[in-house]
């Protein structure tokens, strides 16, 4: 991941000076750290998709499925970030919920087309 900051440092700060509380980021690093972030989840999805539908999940034990793999995905993503979020993402929502519903289609495609393949076919 890219560091979304821009290269002011923090040691040049005033206690006193609010403006400089407010952090800049460089708007190409944050795009490709949110391409990181929706790839990431696509891919996931895919596999969990096709895990799922091997292992014969039906109905909610899937949907279930589903939000273990994205809820894991969010926690190697903050892993990934050295849990200093913040220094590549404007806030914490990018990295728990951005694609969290996107990946949906993908996962139930997936998830019908191997099980189907494994348990009816």
């Amino acid at each position: 991941m890219a560091v979304g900051h821009g290269d002011s440092s923090s040691s040049d700060k005033k206690p006193t000076d609010a403006l400089n509380d407010l952090q800049t980021f460089n708007a190409e690093n944050l795009q490709s750290n949110m391409k990181v972030i929706y790839y990431s989840r696509t891919f996931l999805s895919i596999i969990g998709g096709v895990i799922a539908g091997i292992l014969g999940f039906n109905g909610v034990i899937g949907i279930v499925f589903y939000f273990l793999v994205m809820a894991v995905t969010s926690a190697a993503l903050a892993a990934k970030a050295k849990f200093s979020v913040h220094s590549y993402f404007d806030s914490w929502n990018r990295i728990l919920l951005d694609g969290f519903f996107g990946g949906l289609m993908s996962f139930v495609l997936f998830w019908t087309f191997a099980y189907d393949i494994v348990h009816i076919f």
